[in-house]
């Protein structure tokens, strides 16, 4: 093999994907968080973040909500023992399920969204 060729497949700036992928993956993001939790916006966000700008939002947004989402839902399986832990826990799992549908439709329409209730821990 010859290494005359400057140009290498692993190195450079990654190429921008697609306006229809970027809304995909944002889509796929939000919706896997209902299933996985954190984790498919951490992979979307480690491995897509520089490939464009709605991308990077969306996986940025969505991890940041399911970050706060586990901590909540921490508290609430603590709090199970003085019994209002139900409660809380209830309301991870509706707010997860809500916000993440809102979230997907708005990424599938490539729209920009921001989830409410949200503690910015990646920026």
């Amino acid at each position: 093999m010859s290494s005359d060729n400057p140009q290498n497949a692993y190195s450079g700036t990654p190429q921008p994907l697609s306006p229809n992928d970027e809304k995909l993956y944002a889509t796929l993001t939000h919706v896997g968080g209902i299933f996985f939790s954190v984790i498919p916006a951490l992979i979307v966000f480690l491995v897509f973040k520089d490939r464009g700008p709605f991308i990077r939002a969306h996986s940025l947004t969505a991890l940041n909500f399911q970050l706060t989402m586990l901590i909540a839902a921490a508290i609430g399986t603590m709090l199970t023992i003085v019994g209002i832990g139900f409660l809380v826990l209830g309301a991870v799992s509706i707010a997860i399920l809500v916000f993440s549908i809102i979230a997907a439709v708005a990424a599938n329409n490539g729209q920009f969204y921001s989830y409410p209730l949200t503690i910015p821990f990646v920026k």
